[in-house]
């Protein structure tokens, strides 16, 4: 009696080994406390989640469908960046700051955006000069449509041009990081005409300030185009409600 080999195609196990699912790796509890505190911190700082507004622990979870001790974890995190409060008798609620807070931050990002433009008049090169004038045509194309929304973007890309002519990345970062913590409460900014004509109005005047390399001039419009001011501090504060500040820390 003859025996019969069976014979196995190696290609075909190949196949069914790649083909069989391998069991996803279990999220750990760190992992899932930073994607919540990465998730919350972004609503906080874009005014999602406004200036007092309560947290409930257990809506979270709901929402990101995990236990109650991964969002203790993310909202801790968040406290110790001072983006929220954790009281035990008020709860937890997103953290509020002192008109006197707001003001320093202001004068903070006004200083340096004005470093910024000082450095771009300095140091932009053509093809920087160049997307400086792009950004800047797209802001007054929003401006001429009355598209808020969209002029919100093209402003945001003008300063961005800026901090990248500046060639220097620390001051960039420092600069995006101190506008990330003010953002939440600069909901009003930008919000009707005569805002955006303004605005616009002072990137014509920076942008013609660093195209002809004048870094005095630029710091200087730079300087006064951030809400920091006197009078550009009553009309910022104005707009904004009065419930998104801390008056017990004045």
């Amino acid at each position: 009696m003859t025996l019969m080999k069976s014979v196995v195609d190696p290609h075909s196990e190949h196949e069914s080994a790649t083909l069989d699912p391998q069991p996803a790796a279990p999220r750990t509890r760190a992992s899932l406390a930073n994607d919540i505190r990465e998730a919350l911190q972004a609503e906080i700082e874009t005014g999602q989640l406004a200036p007092g507004m309560p947290i409930d622990e257990r809506a979270l979870a709901a929402r990101f469908n995990v236990s109650r001790t991964p969002v203790r974890e993310a909202l801790q995190h968040l406290a110790a960046r001072e983006l929220v409060v954790i009281s035990p008798r008020q709860g937890i609620t997103v953290a509020r700051l002192s008109i006197a807070k707001v003001r320093s931050m202001l004068e903070y990002i006004g200083e340096l955006e004005a470093l910024c433009a000082r450095f771009c008049a300095r140091r932009a090169s053509d093809a920087q000069r160049e997307a400086l004038d792009r950004a800047l045509m797209a802001c007054q194309q929003a401006a001429v449509e009355g598209d808020a929304s969209e002029y919100a973007r093209a402003n945001a890309a003008f300063h961005d041009a800026i901090y990248d002519g500046s060639r220097n990345e620390c001051l960039a970062g420092q600069i995006r990081a101190a506008r990330r913590q003010s953002e939440r409460y600069r909901v009003a900014d930008l919000s009707n005409r005569r805002q955006i004509s303004r605005s616009l109005q002072e990137h014509f005047e920076i942008a013609r300030a660093i195209q002809a390399g004048d870094e005095a001039k630029a710091a200087d419009v730079m300087r006064r185009h951030v809400p920091a001011g006197t009078t550009g501090f009553s009309e910022f504060l104005a707009a904004v409600p009065r419930h998104f500040f801390d008056f017990g820390a004045e």
